[in-house]
């Protein structure tokens, strides 16, 4: 059977143990997503931060504008799941502040090229119940810096 790709960015959080069974039917991509974050943190710094953990393949902060205490909210994603099981599994993170980490999964988009993944993987590095989604993912496919 051939695995499908999703045409829409979507973020799913879950318990480990249904990953599988998602992955039996889509390639993941595997990430977090960091809420309550300060709004003047970007995303470099939020890159930089996670690198610790493995090779980071995409990195977008969204201001929200309409939330109470004006915070973001991050995506960032990993060249592998292990990668991203590392980075949740050091909490509590702080950055910049106290946030709030969630472990994701998100079907591979058809546009996703190996060359993103390529370049990511040259860079140097230091070192390495039922889940539901995560609201309007749209905007990671907007612009996703390298």
């Amino acid at each position: 059977m051939d695995k499908v790709k999703s045409k829409k960015r979507v973020c799913i959080s879950l318990p480990k143990k249904y990953m599988a069974a998602l992955a039996k039917n889509y390639e993941l991509d595997h990430g977090l997503v960091i809420t309550e974050l300060n709004p003047y943190v970007n995303a470099g710094y939020v890159r930089a931060y996670f690198k610790d953990w493995g090779v980071v393949t995409a990195c977008k902060v969204k201001k929200m504008p309409n939330s109470e205490q004006n915070k973001a909210v991050a995506y960032v994603r990993f060249s592998s799941e292990d990668e991203a099981d590392k980075a949740e599994w050091s909490s509590p993170h702080y950055i910049g502040g106290d946030v709030e980490v969630k472990r994701v999964v998100s079907p591979k988009m058809e546009e996703d090229s190996y060359e993103e993944v390529a370049q990511a993987m040259a860079r140097p590095r230091r070192s390495m119940g039922l889940g539901y989604i995560l609201g309007d993912a749209q905007w990671l496919d907007n612009e996703m810096e390298e």
